[in-house]
């Protein structure tokens, strides 16, 4: 009787064992780098099919079926944070892990269905590493991106810092969201791609805190990812937008206003090398939502001498209205960054003739 029963555990053991690994063989597994996978925004390929993202707004877009979803990531640190969105349902916020971990994602009723990865993230929040994606369906591949494109050149704001902050609480990195972002809205208004080139706290010439010797809007501009440590340059022929904006200039006159003559000097130099990079862009040049009065004056003549010595048709200057965010936080709000799209909207339109 012993030998019967340890005989039909030993096949009962096989046969889950075979169960399992026919249902892992059904599987299917693409790492992010792969045709199945649509990418907008600036990102690094790496070993094993993954890719790594530092701007906010970088966007990963797919096709599947199946009744199951895994997405395989880590980050450089502990205080990143990703979004993912399928069949238009509300987003699914994940906060990475530093080593590789699966993340399950919760999938609706349906045979097919499609998925947006967003980072949320700015480069000093930490470096994104997305390596692969897990199906017990099929992957397909996401609709093709809109032709237009779009550049978006910034701050802290344009990286959608505190938009998802609670009220009266001091926001963590968590409230980031650039979908919900001026950049972005504008994007999806005109029906175009957008990248998000921003780093929190940094501008023209010097950061929030007065240094001159960190990453300025014209360095990290020419990176795939902001770092210091390791500079990986961004190839520009491979984005051509036909509109950029910048919006940079509010860490600048933190702590006074610059210096004219350097400034200006500075920001002719960077436009000159945005018309050589992008030959086929308009390019507008603005305050941003957060600077007013004095310092916001200054900004608004250097802006204005910028545009009168370049003497480029394809360059344009729109005033930013000051949206003044709340007393724990600076950042506009979610609401506000709604009004500054709509703000733009209606010159980008005759800019573009979008």
């Amino acid at each position: 009787m012993q030998k019967i029963t340890k005989s039909l555990f030993i096949l009962i053991i096989g046969l889950l064992t075979n169960l399992h690994s026919a249902n892992s063989s059904a599987d299917q597994q693409i790492g992010f780098a792969d045709p199945l996978i649509t990418i907008m925004g600036r990102t690094q390929s790496l070993e094993k099919g993954a890719v790594l993202a530092g701007y906010p707004g970088v966007t990963f877009s797919t096709g599947f079926t199946g009744n199951s979803l895994k997405l395989n990531a880590h980050s450089s640190s502990d205080k990143t944070y990703i979004e993912t969105i399928v069949d238009n349902q509300p987003a699914q916020i994940f906060k990475l892990s530093t080593i590789p971990t699966d993340y399950e994602i919760k999938i609706p009723d349906g045979k097919k269905h499609q998925l947006q990865i967003i980072n949320r993230a700015e480069s000093w929040h930490g470096l994104v590493t997305f390596n692969s994606l897990t199906t017990n369906g099929e992957f397909t591949k996401a609709p093709p991106l809109p032709s237009r494109k779009i550049m978006v050149l910034g701050d802290s704001v344009t990286c959608a810092s505190s938009i998802d902050r609670k009220p009266n609480v001091k926001p963590d990195t968590d409230a980031s969201n650039p979908r919900e972002s001026y950049g972005m809205l504008i994007a999806k208004s005109l029906n175009a791609q957008v990248h998000l080139i921003c780093m929190g706290g940094h501008g023209l010439v010097r950061t929030w805190d007065g240094f001159t010797d960190r990453l300025n809007v014209d360095e990290f501009y020419a990176l795939t990812y902001p770092s210091t440590q390791q500079k990986v340059f961004w190839n520009q022929a491979s984005y051509q937008p036909q509109l950029i904006i910048s919006a940079i200039g509010t860490n600048d006159f933190n702590l006074g206003i610059p210096e004219h003559d350097f400034y200006v000097d500075t920001y002719i130099k960077f436009v000159l090398q945005l018309l050589a990079d992008h030959k086929n862009a308009q390019i507008v040049i603005t305050e941003g939502a957060i600077l007013n009065g004095e310092k916001k004056a200054a900004l608004t003549a250097y802006l204005q001498e910028t545009l009168r010595r370049v003497a480029d048709k394809r360059v344009h200057y729109i005033a930013s209205n000051n949206y003044p965010g709340e007393p724990i936080d600076a950042h506009p709000t979610k609401e506000e960054h709604a009004k500054m799209a709509q703000d733009f909207l209606p010159r980008l339109r005759s800019i573009t003739k979008w």
